[in-house]
C-alpha cells in the first residue's frame, strides 16, 4: 500500500472512531496518525533486517507521540489508539483488523519466554484504558478488555473481561461493533459477589432471628 493509502486509511478510521474530531485536518494533530505510520516504514526497514534504522525511527516516534510500538510488532488495518500516551506494544505482539487502543495499554511479555513472546490481538478488539495484556496467547474476536484488567491468559472470542487478574465475564457469542467503544457499562464481578454475599448474609440473619423468637 502507499503512503498516500495509509494516510486517506488512517483519516477514515480516526474520523470514524473520535467523536472529538471535526475535520481532516485535525487528524494530522493526533498522535495516534503519526505513530501509526512511523511503524508502517520501521516495520518494512525491520522485515529487510535494518534492524538499527527501524529502531531508530521507532524510538523517535516514541519521543514525540507517547506510543512505543516495537518495529517487530504485526499490526492489520484500521489500528485507532485514543490518548495514546503510555501505549506499549512489543516485538512479537500481533494486531488483527480494526483494533482500538486506550491511553496506557501494553501489549507486552512475562520476561520468561522465548521466540513469541507478546500477545496475538484478534480482529475488532477494544482494550480499555490502562488495562495490560501479558504473554503469547490470543484475544479473540470482537473482545473487549476493562479498564486497568491484567490479562494473563487465552480469552475467546465475543467475550469481556475485566479485573486483576482479567476473567471472562461475558461472553454471547455476538459480535461487538466498532461503534460500541463503552468502557463503563461493562460487568463487575466483584460487585456482582459482594451483593451475592450481602444477600445470603440477610437470609441467615432472617433464619436466626426466626429461630430466636422460636426458642423464646
Amino acid at each position: 500500500m502507499k503512503l498516500i493509502d495509509y494516510v486517506k486509511e488512517e483519516i477514515k478510521v480516526i474520523r470514524d472512531r473520535d467523536a472529538a474530531i471535526h475535520s481532516d485536518l485535525e487528524v494530522f494533530l493526533y498522535p495516534s496518525f503519526h505513530a501509526i505510520l512511523w511503524h508502517r516504514a520501521a516495520h518494512w526497514l525491520y522485515a529487510h533486517k535494518c534492524f538499527l534504522s527501524a529502531r531508530l525511527i521507532s524510538q523517535l516516534s516514541a519521543h514525540f507521540t507517547g506510543i512505543e510500538i516495537h518495529p517487530g510488532a504485526k499490526i492489520g488495518k484500521g489500528l485507532f489508539i485514543d490518548h495514546g500516551h503510555g501505549v506499549v506494544i512489543g516485538e512479537t505482539a500481533i494486531l488483527g483488523d480494526n483494533v482500538t487502543l486506550y491511553q496506557g495499554v501494553t501489549l507486552g511479555g512475562t520476561g520468561k519466554e522465548h521466540g513469541k513472546r507478546h500477545p496475538t490481538i484478534g480482529n475488532n478488539v477494544m482494550i480499555s484504558a490502562g488495562a495490560k495484556v501479558l504473554g503469547s496467547f490470543t484475544v479473540g474476536d470482537n473482545s473487549k478488555i476493562g479498564a486497568g484488567s491484567v490479562v494473563l491468559h487465552e480469552v475467546p472470542p465475543n467475550s469481556t473481561v475485566v479485573g486483576v487478574p482479567g476473567r471472562v465475564v461475558k461472553r454471547d457469542n455476538v459480535r461487538i461493533p466498532q461503534e460500541d467503544l463503552d468502557q463503563v457499562n461493562l460487568p463487575d464481578p466483584v460487585l456482582n459477589d459482594i451483593r451475592a454475599l450481602q444477600e445470603k448474609n440477610r437470609e441467615l440473619q432472617e433464619r436466626v432471628e426466626a429461630l430466636e423468637k422460636k426458642n423464646q
